[in-house]
C-alpha cells in the first residue's frame, strides 16, 4: 500500500464540457457501481456457520497480485490498493482487454 495524498484526483469536471464531448454527455450521468475484488473462495455453509471473531478465510489470490476493478460486475481494469488522506483507494495499473470485458458481459446474460 502506498500513500497517494499528493496524487491528482480523477475528476471529469476539469474540462468545460465535464470531460466528455458530443453525445457521450448523454451517457455520462448514468450511475454505475464500481467495486474492487480482493479475492474469493468457496465454502460450505457449515464452514461459514463455524466462523467467528478472529477467524481467517484464505482467498484464492496471492498478496502481491493486482486486484480486479469491476464496473457493474464486469472486469474493466486491475489495480493496487493505495491510501488517500487516510481512506482506501485503488491505483489503476492496467485496463482489461476488450475480450475480458465482453466475457464478463456474456457470463451474466
Amino acid at each position: 500500500m502506498s500513500d497517494m495524498t499528493e496524487a491528482p484526483r480523477l475528476d471529469a469536471d476539469t474540462r468545460a464540457d465535464g470531460g466528455f464531448g458530443g453525445n457521450m454527455r448523454l451517457l455520462a450521468d448514468i450511475p454505475v457501481r464500481m467495486s474492487v475484488e480482493v479475492g474469493s473462495t468457496q465454502l460450505r455453509l457449515a464452514e461459514i456457520m463455524q466462523l467467528g471473531e478472529g477467524s481467517v478465510v484464505q482467498l484464492d489470490r496471492q498478496a502481491d497480485e493486482l486486484l480486479d476493478i469491476m464496473v457493474n460486475g464486469t472486469l474493466v481494469a486491475r489495480g493496487e490498493v493505495v491510501t488517500v488522506n487516510g481512506r482506501y483507494g485503488v491505483r489503476i495499473v492496467e485496463i482489461a482487454s476488450a475480450e475480458a470485458r465482453l466475457a464478463g458481459i456474456e457470463r451474466r446474460a
